[in-house]
């Protein structure tokens, strides 16, 4: 069985935990890893841009000149494609739909063969617990200092906003609840730090135990 050193929150080394097989040790599949990551970035693209065609551009509802005699080409509205402020041809809309359907037991399966690549890479830590009256990043930038860590994603078991607060001060690192935590967080950052209890819950979010 797998598994991780355990620290205290200064960063002491108190022995070692036992990573749950179900979820840290999946098979690699990373072609299901690429998929679920294009579908969760699709579904999340806003449709902005947005161009209006002949039928939608004002004006031109008269012929601008008569269609024999000038010796000008014929026109039949100024609002052809043609012409100067007329319609777009083929262009983008707001009406373009880019979301994927992706399935819960694919998230599901990705995030575990993620957090399966963390602890076999030795990039996943576990701390018995961040408990302090208010904010102190100090504590975080030790710890860091101990594990050697420039940034790391932080997953605590529940809403704790002394944790939140104490990290925001520290570039490219953030804080997530156990249930929340998903394939693009996994693939963002390359270290991950997890309380005992937040570990705990895994069992909970990924297996429904």
């Amino acid at each position: 069985m797998m598994q991780a050193k355990l620290y205290n929150q200064s960063g002491e080394e108190k022995g070692e935990v036992k990573l749950n097989p179900d979820i840290f040790e999946v098979e690699a599949n990373d072609s299901l890893v690429h998929q679920v990551y294009v579908c969760l970035e699709a579904n999340k693209r806003q449709v902005l841009a947005h161009t209006k065609d002949r039928s939608a551009v004002r004006g031109g509802g008269a012929k601008p000149w008569k269609q024999k005699g000038t010796g000008r080409a014929r026109h039949g509205s100024r609002r052809s494609p043609l012409w100067a402020g007329g319609g777009v041809t083929f262009g983008p809309t707001n009406e373009r739909n880019f979301a994927k359907k992706i399935n819960k037991k694919m998230k599901r399966k990705a995030t575990l063969v993620l957090l399966s690549d963390k602890a076999r890479e030795n990039w996943l830590n576990v701390v018995e617990e961040f408990k302090f009256d208010k904010p102190k990043t100090q504590i975080f930038s030790k710890l860091f200092n101990t594990l050697k860590l420039k940034n790391a994603l932080v997953v605590i078991e529940g809403p704790d906003q002394n944790v939140v607060n104490s990290v925001s001060n520290i570039e490219k690192t953030q804080v997530i609840t156990a249930d929340s935590l998903g394939v693009s967080d996994l693939l963002k950052y390359k270290n991950i730090i997890f309380t005992k209890k937040a570990l705990e819950k895994l069992d909970k979010v990924l297996l429904n135990k």
